[in-house]
């Protein structure tokens, strides 16, 4: 898939026009970097320098999948709560939907591979499974080449037409019980870190658990030695992570800006990065979470993300939250005088 990178042709002017902007030079902070990214990757995108940043239509879109290494009892749930939570995203009860209703983001639901199908039409359900669920990745391979294949292809038919009817920031969101332990993995193979270190209690495990699922994940680790991004993602990734790369490379390819959530969307970004490094200009990382494997992750991708408020939850929650900052950014670079435009003297 042939991705441009962000060409920092336009940068000077952006800066200088966010210099120029009245207030001390930087005093805006990281708002300052994300206005200089937005509008960077919208001018490179429309081919001339832009006059305003522009955020159009976001969507978030949650990609479902389950895990056969669930089946271990190393996380707080069953897998069949990550059905029951589709459903819950699919009546509108959940948490992702209070904060896509209160910041005005349209909400999709990708069947990625769930073990029981929804049955009932939703206008907000699109179905992409690539089965009931992966294999446990503990003994074998979570899935098939062809699955890989097909999931990054699938990832690409979901944000295709969305960005086709004008949608020019995408947030990516998952739910699937056990899918910390497939971004631990991926995590502490891509980036050679060890497995003490990237694994956490994702939403809440007991220590008895933490040192089950650390153990499990070694294990695995030891049946391959590959490190190439496609291997690694069949070998121990989930139905949601491999759509959801497939889906930032697309986004990418597409020049449309990307709001990355916690530790499974950022393993999807890490993924895509590998499989083409340029899809790192188009990444904004909203938030920090409480998992180390997530901190060491931001670190290896040297990204400053938007928030720290302590989340785990998933869901793309902490993506939806930090839309407002984006907003700010392009307000400020919109509509903020400059000191000549105010006659403002220093």
């Amino acid at each position: 898939m042939e991705i441009n990178a962000v060409d920092i042709k336009f940068e000077t002017e952006i800066k200088d026009k966010i210099n120029q902007k009245t207030k001390p030079v930087g005093s805006l902070g990281q708002i300052e970097d994300i206005a200089l990214q937005l509008a960077s990757i919208q001018s490179n995108k429309a081919g001339k320098l832009i006059s305003n940043i522009t955020i159009n239509k976001p969507v978030a879109i949650i990609f479902a999948g389950e895990h056969g290494i669930s089946e271990e009892g190393i996380s707080i749930a069953p897998s069949c709560v990550t059905r029951q939570m589709v459903q819950t995203f699919l009546t509108g009860n959940a948490a992702i939907n209070c904060f896509c209703t209160a910041n005005n983001i349209d909400l999709k639901i990708v069947d990625a591979g769930i073990v029981e199908p929804i049955t009932k039409d939703y206008p907000n359900l699109i179905n992409m499974r690539l089965g009931a669920g992966t294999k446990n990745f503990v003994n074998e391979s979570a899935m098939t080449d062809e699955q890989v294949e097909l999931g990054l292809s699938y990832g690409e038919q979901v944000v295709t037409p969305i960005i086709e009817n004008g949608t020019n920031l995408l947030i990516f969101g998952e739910m699937g019980i056990g899918n910390t332990s497939s971004a631990t993995a991926i995590t502490s193979r891509l980036i050679f870190a060890d497995v003490d270190l990237c694994v956490g209690v994702g939403t809440g495990i007991t220590a008895e658990q933490l040192f089950k699922k650390k153990s499990l994940i070694e294990k695995a680790l030891k049946r391959f030695s590959s490190n190439a991004p496609l291997t690694v993602l069949k070998e121990v990734g989930g139905f949601e992570i491999v759509e959801m790369t497939g889906a930032i490379l697309a986004a990418a390819k597409a020049g449309v800006s990307i709001l990355v959530d916690g530790f499974i969307v950022s393993t999807a970004a890490l993924l895509a990065c590998r499989i083409n490094n340029n899809v790192r200009d188009y990444l904004i990382f909203a938030h920090e979470s409480d998992e180390f494997g997530h901190q060491l992750l931001l670190a290896h991708l040297k990204a400053k993300p938007l928030l720290n408020l302590g989340l785990r939850l998933g869901e793309g929650t902490g993506a939806a939250i930090a839309l407002p900052l984006l907003k700010s950014a392009a307000a400020f670079y919109n509509n903020m005088a400059s000191f000549e435009d105010a006659g403002v003297t220093i």
